[in-house]
């Protein structure tokens, strides 16, 4: 069935108080996932070569010389570290990672990620927007690099644009990415224009207010390009901000419209790839909107799982 990597250590990064990236996001997704019949596992602590796939050795360095004793440090105008963010960052990765080694041994057909700090906005050597280490470009080299993949789509359909994933994944040929977002807004990337140094990314920007049926259009060719693609593995950065009552932006999706998201991923993974798909946390602030969403997420997957 549908494997769940998750870890307490998770609840150790801390921000300011009123800061919208919060514990209290990943107690509402544990929450709501509390009563589906998922297989959990515990997420493991990354390999530090694990990191190094995407970022540069002076890049985790300066995070690990910048960890606090006590208290906060900032990394950026938004992003934070506690003594226990570096331990949750890396929990995030081998989540990805772990759940990554799962769906291609055939442990499941697909895994959900539900781990914090986000990571899609984190570039090759830049901490932004609430994130430390691309932790699903991270698991689409692993899958690349380690397990022998030809090709992986990481598919993003965060709110905000997964500027990160992009930098990290730009010259990389043997990965598709395709992100949906709203625009304009934070990080301000993500034009169509952006294609990648070989045409292999595909930026879907979306107005605001443009609702559900703006992004089920985008989508839909989207898709046909993945197809395209035959992907042996499809990877997502999930993020359930695009909900309307998400407080940091304004594309108006209900539940409705990331259950629809999901199953046309997952009727395309099932065409390409046997059905293998690793899901991973980004954003999502409203805590109701949140919970319901990640739950709807999930029983797609179970669904998709027998």
């Amino acid at each position: 069935m549908t494997l769940v990597f998750a870890h307490a250590d998770c609840l150790l990064h801390r921000e300011p108080e009123g800061h919208p990236e919060q514990a209290a996001r990943l107690r509402a997704v544990e929450a709501a996932l509390a009563g589906l019949a998922v297989a959990r596992r515990a997420a493991p602590v990354a390999e530090r070569a694990e990191v190094l796939r995407c970022h540069p050795e002076r890049y985790l360095a300066r995070v690990e010389a910048a960890l606090p004793q006590a208290g906060l440090a900032m990394l950026d105008g938004d992003t934070y570290l506690a003594p226990g963010s570096l331990t949750a960052a890396l929990r995030a990765v081998g989540g990805v990672c772990a759940a990554v080694d799962a769906v291609i041994a055939g442990e499941a057909r697909n895994a959900f990620v539900a781990c914090r700090p986000p990571g899609h906005h984190a570039e090759t050597a830049q901490a932004m927007g609430f994130c430390l280490f691309g932790s699903v470009a991270i698991g689409a080299k692993r899958a690349l690099d380690h397990h022998g993949l030809a090709r992986v789509a990481v598919l993003d359909f965060d709110v905000h644009h997964g500027n990160g994933t992009q930098d990290l994944l730009w010259d990389e040929a043997r990965a598709l990415f395709v992100s949906s977002h709203q625009m304009p807004l934070y990080p301000g990337t993500g034009t169509a224009e952006e294609r990648g140094a070989l045409g292999q990314v595909v930026n879907l920007p979306l107005r605001a207010g443009s609702g559900g049926a703006a992004m089920r259009a985008v989508w839909a060719r989207a898709l046909g390009r993945v197809r395209d693609f035959r992907p042996e593995l499809i990877l997502l950065s999930a993020g359930f901000d695009a909900h309307e009552d998400d407080p940091l932006a304004g594309l108006n999706w209900q539940v409705a419209d990331f259950v629809w998201l999901t199953d046309a991923i997952c009727d395309l993974a099932e065409e390409v790839c046997g059905g293998r798909v690793v899901s991973a946390l980004e954003g999502g602030y409203d805590l109701a909107a949140l919970a319901a969403c990640a739950a709807a997420h999930v029983e797609v997957l179970l669904r998709r799982d027998p």
